[in-house]
């Protein structure tokens, strides 16, 4: 799965990665969690755009807006039969910009944090779907959740999943709204290859969402951990 993540590249850069005219102000956040703003990327009708939506899906059909914090990640494996997120999935994709992202590893009674990114530290887009709900004399909420597979060689030593990274060529193809392509999109749902990822051990401190800072994504010894 995919329960935490980092973004820290300033707007600017943001929107030329991402190839949107503008992008909204953004600062620095290492420990993005469930149920809070996040920036994607949509197809909108005049090009793409960079929105605040929540982490969370929040189906158009659902009775109330909590479905949403069940609904941080997709499987990949099963996206187009969930009716959860079958329809996001046809009309609604997004990508949203990370540098690097959270996995603990269970050794003993201990969760052991790891920071995996780009061996380059470029960077990334994470694989998403968005939806729009309104329930009764409710504002509107746009919301979203990040697609998962099955883990590279990097990841597997910690977790047996890993969010689903997409190419920046592969961008193009991902945002476009046209259902003939569903079979295209969902080849695009595989590993990142590991070759081009690396891990290290963060601190205990990444545990808990009310830590943050550019501290909590340094690597660290077994001893200080």
């Amino acid at each position: 799965m995919c329960g935490r993540f980092a973004l820290k590249t300033p707007a600017k850069k943001l929107a030329a990665a991402f190839q949107v005219e503008e992008v909204p102000a953004v600062e620095a956040r290492y420990n993005i969690a469930p149920t809070q703003e996040i920036l994607a990327v949509q197809q909108g009708l005049d090009g793409r755009e960079a929105k605040w939506l929540k982490w969370g899906l929040v189906p158009s059909w659902a009775k109330d807006a909590a479905m949403g914090a069940r609904l941080i990640n997709a499987r990949s494996e099963t996206v187009t039969e969930k009716p959860s997120f079958r329809e996001a999935f046809k009309k609604r994709r997004c990508v949203i910009p990370a540098d690097g992202f959270y996995e603990w590893q269970r050794v003993g009674g201990k969760r052991l944090p790891f920071f995996f990114q780009m061996r380059d530290e470029r960077l990334f887009g994470f694989a998403g779907l968005w939806e729009r709900w309104q329930g009764a004399g409710q504002e509107l909420i746009e919301s979203c959740t990040i697609l998962t597979t099955e883990a590279n060689e990097v990841l597997r030593p910690v977790h047996d999943r890993m969010p689903v990274i997409l190419h920046p060529d592969d961008y193009e193809l991902w945002l476009e709204v046209d259902e003939r392509k569903v079979g295209l999109v969902k080849e695009l749902l595989q590993p990142y290859p590991a070759e081009e990822m690396r891990a290290h051990r963060v601190s205990a401190e990444a545990n808990s969402i009310r830590n943050q800072g550019g501290g909590l994504i340094k690597e660290v010894t077994i001893n200080s951990a």
